[in-house]
């Protein structure tokens, strides 16, 4: 039996293309691109529900990592495009949620909203529904 692994082993090891699929080089960067998948599909949700503390520290975190990535031997570009895409979304993150609670935005939407209910209540008024 360890000798038919280590003859799979050999195998494996002796394509390039099999031994990067087969290494922590690609399986690192893969399992972690959960991270910015989520953080470019929460760039459609509501801004009120973003985590200012949380955005700042995985954009610090996506560019420590993104020095790290290229500092080894040999490079890890995956890894590095993993988090350039997630320090590249946080910040667009870290936008939203400055824009929403610091200049104005939380305002802007409450009074959109504030309109917007308003105009259900006369459209209903003039239906005459409830």
């Amino acid at each position: 039996m360890a000798a038919a692994l280590k003859a799979l082993n050999a195998k494996i090891r002796s394509n390039k293309y099999t031994d990067y699929f087969c290494s922590t080089h690609f399986w690192g960067p893969a399992s972690n691109f959960g991270i910015p998948i989520a953080a470019v599909a929460d760039m459609s949700k509501d801004p009120e529900i973003i985590s200012g503390r949380m955005t700042a520290a995985l954009s610090l975190y996506s560019a420590v990592f993104m020095r790290y990535a290229v500092a080894v031997t040999p490079a890890n570009y995956l890894l590095f495009g993993c988090h350039f895409i997630n320090c590249t979304s946080q910040l667009v993150q870290g936008y939203r949620y400055m824009q929403y609670w610091n200049w104005g935005g939380r305002e802007a939407a409450l009074a959109t909203k504030g309109k917007v209910t308003e105009a259900v209540e006369k459209a209903k008024e003039v239906t005459g529904q409830k």
